[in-house]
């Protein structure tokens, strides 16, 4: 019988509230952060291009298992559109395609604006980490083959004009859910406008529940080198699911729900989560199993019981 291989490092489990600097690959983020942690498993929630910084969740060991709830997020965007100028990648980075002398005035692009708001169709920038036929779009784009993006369904929630310093540069602050992309919108905005634009800041301020104002610098932690203040820069597992509701467990009944077991709630347990719940119906009947203020699973509470759907190991 082969030996299981052990897993390098230590079992750090958690999420950082990470601000990432400009030219710093979301992958290079992660590598630091293995490395500085010397941790087990380590993953984003959300790529974000080199050319921006700001909020980038990183997610360690047990926390991995939640990070497509950080991938669905509600997310904000401050950015500046530079107009006259398109690139191939619609960002500062790529080769110059067209020029315009043409400049919108801020009314025409905040009128213009409230037609993005809502459920917009978005076609995917092609400098995207998006697959076709097995293979990311960017690296098909960078090798010049030819080739469409299909339009998704992307919501819009807010966005407001919120600086205009010149007439070549507009500054802009969006709200959005999953699978938005800040340069799609300013291709489709130059596009609308009969001229010319790409991006030329981009900050992402917000994913979820984790912020500008609390994040921590990526020059924090490179210049830390005490374990337990790095450690202490951690949330808890379940930090992401904040709209799901919680129940609160003994440890006996974390032991059940580790060995796949469900366990009996309490009716003044059933009763609680009845009360959380209803302020989250998009979760139906899901909640989180907590032990002494940790995560022990996900599941749902259905006839008095809590049958788990994803435990987690520590």
């Amino acid at each position: 019988m082969a030996r299981q291989r052990k897993r390098k490092g230590d079992p750090i489990s958690g999420w950082l509230n990470l601000f990432k600097p400009v030219d710093m690959t979301s992958t290079q983020a992660v590598a630091i952060l293995k490395r500085k942690y010397n941790a087990q498993k380590v993953g984003h929630g959300g790529t974000l291009d080199p050319l921006a910084d700001g909020i980038l969740p990183i997610a360690f060991g047990e926390a991995t298992k939640t990070v497509q709830w950080a991938m669905d997020a509600e997310k904000e965007y401050v950015f500046t559109i530079r107009w006259g100028v398109s690139t191939e990648s619609q960002d500062a980075e790529g080769e110059i395609t067209a020029t315009s002398d043409t400049r919108p005035t801020r009314e025409q692009v905040e009128e213009l604006l409230k037609d993005y708001l809502g459920t917009i169709e978005q076609v995917p920038p092609k400098f995207s980490a998006i697959k076709v036929d097995g293979q990311r779009a960017y690296d098909l784009a960078r090798d010049g083959e030819d080739f469409e993006l299909t339009s998704r369904e992307v919501q819009v929630y807010e966005a407001a004009v919120i600086g205009m310093p010149d007439a070549d540069h507009t500054v802009i602050h969006v709200t959005s859910g999953k699978g938005f992309y800040v340069r799609a919108m300013a291709r489709d905005l130059a596009c609308d406008l009969g001229c010319e634009g790409h991006i030329s800041q981009l900050r992402r301020t917000r994913v979820g529940v984790f912020g500008a104002p609390q994040a921590v610098p990526m020059s924090r932690i490179e210049e830390t080198e005490d374990k337990e203040e790095l450690l202490s820069l951690l949330q808890p597992v379940h930090a992401i699911l904040e709209d799901i509701p919680q129940i609160d467990i003994s440890r006996d009944e974390a032991r059940e729900i580790r060995q796949g077991r469900a366990i009996v709630l309490l009716p003044h347990i059933v009763e609680q989560w009845r009360e959380a719940a209803a302020g989250a119906e998009e979760y139906d009947r899901a909640a989180i199993a907590i032990c002494s203020g940790k995560a022990v699973a996900m599941g749902d509470v259905r006839a008095g019981r809590f049958e788990p759907s994803r435990v987690f190991v520590n």
